[in-house]
């Protein structure tokens, strides 16, 4: 199963057989302060500065998101997405809770979009999956409901199964789906970790869906972050998940290591590229 998306003139497949594809998380005012002041003050300078970095770092698609508080999402949206593909020649993914935004940046999107996200919650569904339809983009599914979030995996799983079930009632097909088996604190319940990579297994080994989890979310709380963020991106992606969301920066090194030793990266030349790009990076930051 595939899922496309596309840039101004580029196109990146998401695939269990292809590359991991990096979903680059950086232009997200959440704990970043001063991005947030920025954008709460309609400075939009440093959007196409993050963009490029990560583009740089290897990602291949980059969430767009521009919810700081009392930030107007439906005039700001669509003036970031522009910017970040004036930047760079990559996908967006259209991050936002704003039924309106979301619209309002599909209309100046150049090629074809992920939307960032529905859940199976019913109110929206129904905002979010007509949308999916009416612009052919595809979209990240969390593995919640009304109830809220499932304790276990088959109830996440369930859930998966009913959102495919509305989607394909609109004409949306399952490659455009790509599902979020939900990322909790191990800090908070040591089985969080546990019980995600449960759920990846079982959506791709029922569901064959292509996936996205974002795993920094794992380790809040915790000291070393960084390690715990690589060690459970491996996991992940032994587990399905082939669009992590996450900081290429970070984690860019590690992504292509996991992709070369699970045979996706021919004579290492990723990695191999990756490294260079880091060493390059450093010395210019020395």
């Amino acid at each position: 199963m595939q899922t496309v998306l596309k840039g101004p003139s580029t196109e990146v497949v998401i695939g269990p057989d292809e590359p991991i594809v990096m979903i680059g998380e950086r232009i997200n005012p959440t704990g970043r302060k001063a991005f947030s002041a920025e954008l709460q003050a309609g400075d939009l300078s440093r959007i196409p500065r993050d963009a490029v970095a990560q583009a740089e770092a290897g990602a291949t698609v980059l969430d767009v998101n521009v919810g700081a508080a009392s930030v107007d999402e439906v005039a700001l949206l669509p003036r970031a997405v522009q910017m970040v593909q004036d930047a760079v020649d990559l996908p967006v993914c259209l991050d936002s809770p704003n039924p309106a935004a979301l619209a309002a940046a599909l209309k100046v999107v150049r090629g074809r979009a992920l939307i960032n996200s529905v859940n199976g919650e019913s109110d929206k569904l129904a905002a979010v999956l007509p949308l999916v339809a009416e612009y052919g983009a595809a979209v990240i599914a969390l593995c919640m409901d009304d109830s809220g979030i499932p304790a276990t995996p088959e109830a996440r799983l369930a859930v998966a199964e009913a959102i495919l079930e509305q989607a394909q009632a609109l004409g949306i097909p399952p490659e455009d789906v790509v599902f979020d088996p939900l990322v909790m604190a191990v800090g908070a319940d040591h089985t969080a970790g546990a019980t995600t990579l449960a759920t990846a297994h079982l959506i791709r080994e029922r569901l064959g869906s292509n996936m996205t989890a974002g795993a920094s979310n794992a380790s809040h709380g915790m000291p070393e972050r960084e390690v715990l963020n690589t060690v459970f991106l491996a996991l992940l992606a032994q587990a399905g998940v082939n669009a992590p969301i996450c900081n290429p920066l970070k984690n860019g090194l590690a992504v292509r290591a996991i992709d070369l030793m699970m045979g996706h990266d021919e004579w290492g030349g990723a990695y191999i590229k990756a490294y260079r790009t880091l060493q390059k990076r450093e010395a210019q930051s020395s």
